[in-house]
């Protein structure tokens, strides 16, 4: 009879799942540093290619071109021309010309046109490269 309450036990444990032993638990923190950054993987991080700078109006300047100091070309990326967005609202585009004069935070630009769309002297603006060509 001993045997039978044995094998019984056996059954019952099985079913209720108690004989299994209780597993240890993963630390997730180390399990996910496991898992390497998303920089590593895809290379290097993404550099931003635009700034905020100050757009001030020059009138000796053509419409239509931009004077940026050679230390902003090379942090926004070099290229031919430049988007200027004024407020999230306006976007200019400008051929871009290389002068030491201007300040590293401003670019220069002819403001003939600009008080139309209510642009000030000395307002702040994002530039960025613009990679496309203007027909």
């Amino acid at each position: 009879m001993s045997e039978r309450k044995i094998e019984e036990h056996k059954a019952q444990k099985q079913s209720t799942g108690q004989d299994n032993m209780p597993r240890k638990k993963i630390d997730i923190r180390s399990a996910l540093a496991m898992i390497p950054p998303a920089s590593q993987i895809l290379g290097k991080e993404k550099r931003v290619r635009e700034r905020r700078v100050r757009l001030r109006f020059h009138d000796d300047i053509k419409e239509g071109i931009a004077k940026l100091n050679p230390q902003l070309i090379q942090e926004i990326g070099e290229t031919e021309y430049i988007e200027v967005v004024v407020a999230h609202r306006h976007r200019f585009k400008y051929k871009v010309e290389v002068d030491e004069n201007v300040p590293p935070n401003e670019v220069w630009v002819n403001g003939s046109n600009l008080p139309e769309y209510g642009i000030a002297d000395n307002s702040i603006a994002t530039v960025r490269a613009l990679r496309q060509q203007i027909s």
